[in-house]
């Protein structure tokens, strides 16, 4: 009984001060919330929990949904064709430069799918410091397309990883097809539908609206599509990801809904997640041979491989703002850390990788969020002179 106290205590101290000690370091809260996790993890405050590895999970398949909601599909649809050939392009050379690399280095294949990874999570935190910027209004467009390129990926590795390579898998993947054809024909009736009776989303969600009707619309699709994903034995968190692209999608005249479903899941349940990520990382982890070494060196592959890629837009963007585009991407930190995770658990890397490409998560943010800090300080210097 107190221990459960003691970690409670512990990880509401960690919610309430970690933006705190972010403001002081400079740096986003979430690497703050891991360092934390970890070092009160590593003294005994933080202990393992059936409750706190629940709500831990939620509150991972809690951040996919907003990640999701930073994805209108209308925008996306409406996307130029030349940036759309040149965003495959992007991700084609993504996936080249990981198959090259991991052959090289006889990494294995589990490493072919790390290492491109696109979430736009940290994205979007980048947008609210430094504004809609063309870079980064073409960065949510081309990771919003390699975001869900690297779900459907996650997918299908979490399929391959639990049940091997053999019919089950092929169910699996039947599965998903069908429900992907099923998705993708319900997004075209409700496209029909909004179009002929437009007032249909706003009796759904109404401007003013004293019952949080939008939020109850928001909270019954989420748990819709985790459980349809569920039901398939799916990757839970792509039924979380199609479920937030929908309210943007079809809920356009709620522009506030996005940032208010994001403050509660940033006040509460994403932290309990990243929390939860830095307990489960030893520090005596640190003194393994070669640990840190490895981790610096997958930080860095993966932080080249999307700058030498993004210069594909250097027509469209110029050569800084093509190589801000490429950091920007260079933060995959909650879907690197969940197929890290999802890999060892199914023992396809060992201890030593897993807790490398966790401390290479975090090497990635704070390395690029500082120097995307001083290019634009070198940007706005020499705009000044």
């Amino acid at each position: 009984m107190s221990d459960n106290i003691t970690l409670i205590t512990t990880i509401s101290l960690i919610i309430m001060f970690s933006p705190f000690f972010a403001k002081v370091v400079k740096l986003p809260t979430t690497p703050i919330e891991i360092i934390l996790g970890s070092l009160l993890g590593y003294v005994g405050f933080l202990h393992d929990e059936h409750l706190f590895d629940l709500v831990a999970e939620f509150g991972f398949l809690y951040l996919m949904f907003i990640a999701g909601t930073e994805i209108n599909l209308k925008n996306v649809l409406k996307t130029p064709s030349i940036i759309m050939k040149k965003a495959l392009i992007y991700l084609a050379l993504l996936y080249a430069f990981s198959i090259a690399f991991s052959i090289q280095f006889e990494l294995g294949k589990i490493m072919m799918v790390l290492l491109p990874l696109i979430s736009v999570g940290l994205v979007a935190s980048l947008s609210k410091e430094y504004g809609k910027t063309p870079w980064l209004t073409l960065s949510m467009t081309v990771g919003g397309i390699g975001e869900v390129a690297s779900i459907v990926i996650l997918t299908i590795t979490s399929a391959a990883l639990q049940s091997g390579i053999g019919f089950e898998l092929f169910k699996i993947l039947t599965s998903l097809m069908v429900f992907l054809l099923f998705m993708f024909l319900l997004f075209r009736a409700m496209q029909l539908l909004f179009w002929w009776y437009p007032k249909v989303s706003i009796i759904l969600m109404p401007h003013k609206d004293n019952k949080e009707q939008d939020i109850r619309l928001s909270m019954g699709i989420f748990f819709l599509l985790v459980g349809a994903m569920l039901y398939l034995h799916l990757e839970l968190a792509f039924g979380a990801f199609l479920a937030g692209i929908f309210i943007p999608s079809f809920f356009e005249h709620k522009h506030e809904l996005p940032e208010k479903l994001a403050s509660y899941g940033f006040g509460f349940l994403i932290p309990i997640f990243f929390i939860h990520i830095g307990s489960s990382f030893n520090l005596e982890a640190l003194a393994m041979d070669g640990l840190i070494v490895k981790a610096l060196i997958i930080a860095l592959v993966m932080i080249i491989m999307r700058v030498v890629a993004s210069l594909v837009f250097i027509k469209e963007l110029g050569f800084i703002d093509a190589i801000l585009m490429g950091l920007s991407h260079s933060m995959p930190l909650t879907l690197l850390i969940a197929m890290a995770t999802l890999a060892f658990s199914a023992n396809s890397i060992d201890k030593l990788h897993y807790y490398a490409f966790i401390l290479a998560a975090l090497f990635q943010v704070i390395s690029v969020m500082t120097v995307i800090k001083l290019i634009n300080l070198y940007k706005q210097n020499r705009l000044e002179t």
